[in-house]
């Protein structure tokens, strides 16, 4: 399953295991990580990489333009599922004012909020629905979708291009609500899942896993509370690899990457 969106309420750290994986899988092949939050800015800091000089939502001219897009589909067919972009795309030919590369891992960014009252997220989700699915990978690379927080995403149909969806928990009622709702959306979709304990410890570890068994909600993977992780992420620090190798080592094997 090489295209796996991660998913998961805010501050769950959603963007901590897309970069710990991304950092991981590079070690095995070539990675592109998919920045899909129209809001969260600080995932390039994470990574160590300066943000990209367009988003795909500029390459494409912009929310206007896909707005018209979408709407013209609307009006022709009844629905906005009409291809954004032309062409198919492999990791060797992205768009190269859309891509910053580190090694075998690179970063794409969908688009962002960055004007008031500019309207709302809609068309990011179009863009990334219609980028995942004219995107195309060879033998060991992997995609790694970043999403905003809770579930919108999964109603703006992103994950129709993904091959999996991985759930992140971390210590709290609002986490684990969510997650019953996000594993039963990519269910219906019928998507490869898997669940991830965040920032967990001796204590919250099983409450976690006891309320997710009585959701039926099986455990995939499991990530303690890093102080290490949490300085960085406060510092604006890159998270660097080899960070928590063992867990994150478990978890590549938990989910079959």
């Amino acid at each position: 399953m090489p295209k796996i969106l991660v998913s998961g309420r805010g501050g769950s750290g959603k963007s901590t295991l897309v970069v710990l994986l991304a950092r991981r899988l590079g070690e095995k092949g070539r990675v592109l990580v998919v920045d899909a939050d129209e809001s969260n800015l600080g995932l390039g800091a994470m990574l160590g990489l300066e943000p990209p000089a367009k988003t795909l939502m500029d390459y494409l001219g912009g929310k206007p333009a896909v707005r018209e897009k979408l709407m013209a589909a609307i009006r022709n067919q009844g629905n906005e599922s009409a291809p954004l972009f032309a062409e198919k795309f492999t990791l060797d030919n992205l768009p190269p004012e859309c891509v910053c590369r580190e090694g075998s891992v690179a970063w794409v960014r969908i688009g962002k909020i960055e004007h008031s009252m500019e309207g709302c997220a809609c068309p990011m989700g179009a863009v990334a629905r219609s980028f995942l699915n004219h995107l195309v990978l060879g033998d060991g690379q992997w995609v790694l979708v970043d999403t905003e927080a809770g579930v919108e995403h999964f109603g703006r149909g992103v994950l129709e291009g993904v091959d999996a969806v991985l759930m992140v928990v971390d210590p709290s009622h609002e986490a684990v609500i969510l997650a019953e709702k996000a594993v039963g959306l990519a269910r219906e979709a019928k998507k490869g899942l898997g669940v991830v304990l965040n920032k967990v410890d001796e204590k919250t570890e099983p409450a976690l896993r006891e309320m997710l068994a009585a959701r039926g909600i099986e455990v995939t993977g499991v990530l303690p509370y890093s102080p290490d992780i949490a300085r960085a992420n406060l510092l604006g620090n890159p998270l660097e690899a080899g960070v928590m190798p063992e867990e994150v080592d478990k978890l590549v094997n938990g989910i079959g990457l």
